[in-house]
């Protein structure tokens, strides 16, 4: 009755794939997953100086090479309410693939 009852269990394991023979750490599947973290370092840091305030907390900021770039405020300087008023210098994140658009991470 017990190596019934043993092989009944090990078919419903079977199916619903965990490994009997191992540890929770080698679940199937979850060896297999792997994180991907996108790479900070990617990030373009420039500085620049607002030059307009536009609707929806966005920014209008002139770069040292004379480009304007379309900027919004980071989720931290929303949560302390930091204010940027025109003439501001602040510190930019920037994408490789959006040289048009950054996010405003710090004022300078």
């Amino acid at each position: 009755m017990a190596a019934a009852a043993g092989t009944v269990l090990r078919a419903i394991a079977g199916r619903s794939g965990i490994d009997c023979t191992a540890g929770p750490e080698h679940i199937r599947g979850r060896a297999d997953r792997k994180i991907i973290i996108m790479n900070v370092t990617k990030a373009i840091t420039l500085e620049g100086t607002i030059m307009s305030v536009l609707p929806g907390t966005m920014f209008r900021v002139a770069l040292a090479n004379d480009h304007l770039v379309l900027a919004h405020i980071s989720g931290k300087m929303r949560k302390r309410f930091i204010r940027l008023t025109i003439g501001d210098r602040v510190k930019m994140e920037m994408s490789p693939y959006d040289t048009a658009k950054a996010r405003i991470v710090y004022r300078l």
